[in-house]
């Protein structure tokens, strides 16, 4: 740990009494001095941190990054001694006061997470070979996406921080925690020791150090940066050449998950001209024995990818990076780089669904519980064949809508196309004929679908037997999207 047992509860108990806490800081600030700093605009809450009691304080070094004097933060992190704090690295000398040496940050209800500062925070000063990420974009979509369903055990592989672990802690017996940099696991152990937590931390390069072990729930934000294979910073960069570590852990997720487990990683994957990307992807689980929904959220294309990476680390200045990694992304035909989360789950079928797509609007959180929903539906349709499938009732998806255009013509409108679209969820849009719709109009929950089916051949004058059989794949597809529901009981 970063510091000793001791000091953790010193630590605790001066952040608990100070209130130093997401609450306790937004009632302290305000709504628009908490609205500043999520900008990093700090004036108002420095205007309301003055009198620089122990809340205003750490506020003003652990939020504001402020240089306070050393009586002062000392008062602030009372019990825990400022010789502890510095050993640590908790706080450092910065001209003639103190200022925080890490981001020691208040996380939901009474949570805190403590991590390297920021690149923005030091400009000019190189990051660390060992940088531990704080809570950023990457961090949160793998929170929301994560299925939150009780488990026996869980494992996060590349724990960093220790902020998905915290997580598991909730809905889990057991945790462990995996990470190649003995540094990260140093700042883990203080984040679960802080939080009152008590995870098994192994070191090792991802599946390695648990090798022949088993998990119900598995989650990752491996180091996914896709290029040459060069390795800088291990939090970014895996050491494997483009995306091969998506492709490794969904080899090795077969080994890593009980029966009905489930993992979930966050991946970059390369467009490479004249490929599918989607087929591309979706080959990591050709073998595998596992259900497989991978989503696609964002997608940049190199030029922009290559900017953000380096300025993350502080390189952006760097011309001859920069160039040896767009020229490695031309060598290698490189479009794009899709970013997205991978779920999977190991159900013991030997006709796995594979799905891989686009999925860049915004969708009703948490994404998590989507996610199970998904792998329910799945469940339910691997059981039935078409037959089944006719004999259950359906009804329509709770406040879904019909969006027509239509163009004006001699006789009026005439309507050019008609799309269904769920105002929650996954907010899915799927573009229908008139049958379809008359279908899903018509699911109300009383009638077996096969019922329903006779009354639209009749009124269309179809035969029932061709529109049983045509409906069948398409009454799945409704389901798989959650645009119809089967009733139960």
């Amino acid at each position: 740990m970063l510091l000793s047992p001791a000091g953790v509860d010193a630590l605790r108990t001066a952040l608990t009494g100070a209130g130093f806490t997401s609450n306790g800081i937004a009632n302290r600030l305000g709504s628009q001095a908490t609205g500043g700093v999520a900008r990093n605009d700090y004036r108002a809450a420095l205007r309301a941190t003055e009198d620089r009691d122990p809340l205003g304080t750490l506020i003003r070094v652990f939020i504001c990054d402020q240089t306070e004097s050393e009586a002062t933060v000392a008062a602030a992190l009372a019990p825990l001694g400022v010789a502890e704090a510095l050993a640590g690295g908790l706080v450092e000398r910065h001209g003639d006061g103190l200022r925080a040496g890490v981001d020691l940050e208040p996380y939901g209800d009474d949570w805190w997470v403590l991590a390297d500062v920021p690149a923005s925070a030091r400009p000019g000063r190189p990051l660390h070979s060992e940088h531990v990420l704080g809570i950023g974009g990457a961090t949160q979509t793998l929170i929301g996406a994560a299925v939150r369903r009780p488990v026996d055990t869980a494992l996060d592989l590349g724990t960093g921080s220790g902020i998905q672990a915290l997580h598991l802690a909730t809905h889990a017996n057991r945790v462990t925690a995996t990470d190649l940099s003995e540094r990260a696991l140093r700042f883990a152990a203080t984040t679960a020791a802080l939080n009152g937590q008590d995870w098994e931390l192994l070191r090792g390069d991802m599946v390695a150090p648990v090798a022949g072990r088993r998990f119900d729930l598995v989650v990752s934000n491996p180091p996914f940066v896709v290029g040459p294979g060069t390795t800088t910073h291990v939090y970014r960069d895996s050491g494997r050449v483009g995306d091969a570590i998506g492709a490794e852990l969904a080899a090795a997720a077969p080994g890593l998950l009980t029966e009905g487990g489930t993992m979930q990683y966050l991946a970059n994957w390369v467009h490479v001209a004249g490929e599918e990307w989607d087929e591309r992807v979706a080959g990591w689980f050709a073998g595998t024995g596992l259900d497989a929904w991978v989503i696609q959220r964002e997608v940049a294309d190199p030029m922009a990818y290559v900017n953000l990476w380096l300025t993350d680390v502080g390189e952006s200045a760097d011309p001859q990076r920069m160039a040896a990694w767009l020229d490695w992304f031309d060598a290698h035909k490189v479009e794009a780089i899709g970013f997205g989360i991978v779920s999977l789950r190991r159900g013991g079928h030997t006709d796995p669904v594979v799905r891989v797509e686009d999925l860049r609007q915004r969708v009703q959180p948490p994404l998590g519980d989507q996610v199970a929903a998904w792998f329910d539906r799945q469940d339910f349709l691997r059981v039935r064949d078409t037959e089944a499938l006719l004999a259950e009732r359906y009804r329509a998806a709770d406040g879904l809508q019909l969006r027509q255009e239509a163009t004006m013509g001699e006789e009026g409108w005439a309507v050019d196309r008609q799309v269904l679209a769920m105002p929650r969820g996954l907010r899915w849009t799927e573009e229908v004929d008139p049958l379809v719709l008359a279908l899903v109009g018509g699911a109300d929950g009383r009638l077996p679908l096969r019922d329903q089916l006779a009354l639209l051949a009749a009124a269309h004058d179809v035969e029932p037997a061709e529109l049983a059989e045509a409906a069948g794949p398409i009454v799945a597809h409704l389901v798989e999207r959650g645009i119809i529901e089967p009733v139960t009981g």
